[in-house]
This record gives structure tokens, C-alpha cells and sequence, in this order.
């Protein structure tokens, strides 16, 4: 079965967020194919398409390799994601349904049971969801891709330390789901970027140390994708 060049695009995009393919790291389709257990083809396009995204740069003499933002373009991005999503979040207030209502009351009845018990292994997870389904809630794919690609390149360039008050922040969750919930999208807007400038001081520019990609092949057929 032809594995499509979305799904390996999407894998090799995980192994650069995490860190498996390096900053500066060659990227050659003959060494990806075997990795993934695809042809060279599709590994082609996904790199074309990862390239367009930023995590991908060509060389001369060099061929494909993960790109190597700089400082700047680093808090270039927090900067403009920290402007987009209170944009989402207004355009949510008016074109959020039903079910994104329910989605989001969820989690952050989730997130506020879990931040009381002090679980802060899962409110990660559960606060990407989060800003995930607010995104979805505006109804507009182009916002959406852009912030959904935005958080993808934001956890390859920074760690995110735990919040310092998990229980206020999930209550600011609460708070801008309340006012998606009236329809309210001016105070949506301003209690998201009031959330957003706070999240934003817990990001660190993330180090890696230097990985091989000789790594084993991936089942790409695992359904992990």
C-alpha cells in the first residue's frame, strides 16, 4: 500500500519537534525512506511541503536539512502567535457551535479538576486541546492552519515550563470559553491575549543535543500518524 506523502510528512515533522532530527541535520531522502519504510517520492514531497512550513531548508552542496531559526525568529513566532490567537478566539465567540461549546466546557472541567489535584502531568496535553479546539471553533482555516503550524514550531523551538498557578490558569481557560459561550468576542480577544502574554513568560528556547539519524525504521503503518 503507497503510504501518502501527508503521513510522511507528518512523521518527519514529529521526529524534528522532538528532537530526533537536529537543527542543522542533514535530511536525505534515501535515509528517510528507509526510516519510514516508504519510496523516495513521497518523502520528496513531504520534504517540499515541510520546507514551505519553515522546519526545512535546502543547501547547496548539501541538500535537505532541518532549518535553524535564530533567536529572533523564535520570538518573532511566540510574538505573532500571542496576536493570533485572540484573534481566534473573537472569531470563535461568533461562529463557535454546539459542539465546540461542549468540547471546551470539557476540557476545562477536565483541566480544573486535575490542576486542584495537582496532576500536571496531563494538563499539557489537555491545554494543547484546548487552544486546539478554540482554534477550530473560529471557522477559519486559514487561522486555523496558521496557529496549528505555529504550535508545531513553537514546542520544536521552546520548552514550556508548567505554570506557576495551574488553578488560575485553567480558570482563565473558564473564563474565555464563558465569554465564546455569550458570543462576547471583544472580551474572548482581550481575556486571551491577557492569558497568552502570561503563558508566553514560561517559554525558554529549548537546546538540544546533537542526535544521529540513523535511526530504525518506522512502521508507518502503525496508525501512530
Amino acid at each position: 500500500m503507497r503510504i501518502p506523502a501527508h503521513a510522511v510528512c507528518t512523521a518527519i515533522r514529529d521526529d524534528i519537534v522532538s528532537g530526533v532530527f537536529e537543527p542543522g541535520g542533514r535530511l536525505t531522502e534515501e535515509v528517510l525512506a528507509r526510516r519510514y519504510g516508504v519510496s523516495r517520492v513521497p518523502v520528496r514531497e513531504a520534504l517540499r511541503t515541510l520546507e514551505s512550513e519553515g522546519f526545512v531548508t535546502t543547501r547547496r552542496h548539501a541538500g535537505a536539512c532541518v532549518a535553524e531559526p535564530t533567536a529572533q525568529e523564535a520570538a518573532d513566532l511566540l510574538e505573532l502567535r500571542m496576536l493570533l490567537e485572540p484573534l481566534a478566539a473573537a472569531r470563535a465567540a461568533r461562529r463557535r457551535t454546539d459542539a465546540h461549546l461542549k468540547v471546551l466546557r470539557g476540557l476545562v472541567r477536565l483541566g480544573q479538576e486535575r490542576a486542584r489535584r495537582g496532576q500536571g502531568e496531563d494538563l499539557r496535553s489537555l491545554g494543547g486541546w484546548f487552544h486546539e479546539t478554540l482554534a477550530q471553533a473560529s471557522g477559519s482555516p486559514g487561522l486555523i492552519a496558521l496557529l496549528t503550524q505555529m504550535r508545531h514550531k513553537v514546542a520544536w523551538m521552546y520548552v514550556v515550563e508548567a505554570p506557576a498557578r495551574p488553578v488560575e490558569s485553567w480558570a482563565e481557560h473558564g473564563a474565555i470559553v464563558d465569554a465564546v459561550a455569550r458570543g462576547d468576542a471583544e472580551r474572548a480577544r482581550t481575556l486571551t491575549a491577557v492569558h497568552a502574554d502570561r503563558v508566553a513568560a514560561a517559554h525558554r528556547l529549548r537546546k538540544r543535543p546533537a542526535v544521529s539519524t540513523s535511526q530504525p525504521a518506522v512502521n508507518m503503518s502503525s496508525g501512530r500518524h
